[in-house]
């Protein structure tokens, strides 16, 4: 049990206008740290442009969506599947003319 408490850290993170104490993994320490930086510099990009504008519900909307973007095209970009499909094709039509000699 106290070998699991020492591969847990408990990190006060700056979240555009809030301090968010949460426990993470020692070894994603910098993942949360670089997320919250992230989400700050969006947000405050989208404040900049909106504030008075659009209520600040809907800047946090607009900020997660411009993060979820961020991910889905780093996700489709990272997505092996159509590859490893023609992989699968080409090894069976190579093991079948193999078979077939």
């Amino acid at each position: 049990m106290a070998e699991q408490n020492q591969d847990k850290l408990h990190i006060r993170l700056h979240v555009y206008d809030a301090e968010i104490e949460v426990v993470v993994k020692r070894d994603e320490e910098e993942y949360h740290r670089a997320a919250a930086k992230l989400i700050t510099e969006r947000y405050n990009a989208y404040a900049q442009a909106y504030k008075g504008r659009k209520s600040d519900h809907t800047i946090a909307l607009m900020t997660l969506i411009d993060v979820a973007l961020m991910y889905q095209k780093e996700h489709a970009l990272n997505d092996t599947s159509p590859y490893n499909n023609v992989l699968a094709r080409l090894t069976t039509e190579m093991e079948e003319a193999l078979r077939d000699h």
